[in-house]
């Protein structure tokens, strides 16, 4: 009997990953429109279901940090029907919320990387006139807890990052939340705070129209977005190459292995496309792919370093 269901089991998840999609397929997005991954969702969506024949439904679950979208997802059918769009929020929240209806390592499968997006450290150089970062920690070392960084929230990555930041160089800083990005970005440009760590796409028309600075980027190499600014490597600081913010496809836990690989396979396809990439990059996004096991190897190292910061600073949720 056991050989029977085994023999079974194999057919069907064969079975599976030939016939789907069988009817529409839903992209969650745990977040709001607008949002970076809202934005990906509707890019690769409409070339997926030419891909799949089939209509590809963006639909947005936002609340809680991205967990009740997550949730949703974690508990679909996992038969490829439904999938979801995140962003690495997905591994930070599980040290800020103690009680997550899902377990982010089991009851969602990692699928593909499909962007990334690079931070920044910007200051408004009217009250804090540093020009590199080395400035930067000079002066904040000499005043500890004089300035002030703002982030769109408790919890965000804005917020881990900097504490990141804080923790690595020994900084005292104080952090302002916000309720939302917009907040934030206008009391750091208007001087009310001094710095903030932010994505850079969503920094540059500030920063081109010299009302705040970027004095350094994340990632390995500089920005296409803004290449005036060096990296936080170029300036001696060597443990912010991998804090680019990436967001990835993901299906419910239970998914067939065989499933996850074509749906990998096609959504891997649709980023190669040149008008995909080319939209992404105006949107300040790069292009990236994974096999499934890159990106679970990217959520469990995620996992742990983010519930190290969340610890070791102290952070806790409103």
């Amino acid at each position: 009997m056991r050989l029977v269901a085994l023999i079974l089991g194999v057919f069907c998840v064969a079975a599976s990953a030939q016939t789907f999609p069988s009817r529409p397929v839903v992209l969650v997005v745990p977040f709001t429109t607008g949002t970076g991954i809202d934005i990906l969702a509707r890019a690769i969506g409409p070339r997926l279901s030419e891909r799949w024949k089939q209509p590809v439904v963006v639909e947005n679950k936002p609340g809680a940090s991205g967990n009740i979208g997550s949730d949703f997802v974690a508990k679909a059918a996992p038969d490829g029907h439904t999938l979801m769009v995140t962003v690495n929020t997905y591994t930070i929240t599980p040290a800020l919320f103690k009680n997550l209806p899902y377990n982010p390592l089991t009851d969602l499968a990692p699928v593909s990387k499909i962007a990334l997006a690079t931070y920044t450290f910007v200051v408004n150089p009217a009250v804090f006139p540093a020009a590199s970062m080395q400035e930067a920690v000079a002066l904040i070392r000499a005043n500890p807890g004089k300035y002030f960084y703002a982030s769109p929230g408790n919890g965000t990555p804005h917020h881990v990052g900097m504490e990141l930041i804080k923790l690595r160089l020994g900084l005292n800083a104080t952090h302002v939340p916000y309720k939302g990005f917009a907040g934030a970005m206008t009391d750091l440009v208007g001087g009310q705070v001094h710095m903030m760590f932010t994505l850079i796409h969503s920094s540059i028309p500030h920063v081109r129209s010299g009302r705040i600075r970027a004095l350094a980027v994340t990632g390995a190499q500089r920005s296409p977005q803004y290449p005036e600014a060096p990296t936080f490597r170029e300036q001696g600081i060597d443990f912010m190459d991998d804090m680019d913010a990436w967001y990835a496809v993901m299906a419910p836990g239970r998914t067939p292995p065989e499933l996850v690989a074509r749906v990998n396979a096609d959504v891997n396809a649709v980023m190669g496309l040149a008008d995909v990439r080319d939209h992404l990059v105006k949107q300040g996004m790069i292009p990236v792919t994974s096999t499934p096991g890159e990106l679970a190897a990217l959520i469990r190292s995620d996992l742990a370093r983010w519930a190290k910061v969340v610890a070791d600073a102290k952070i806790k949720m409103d």
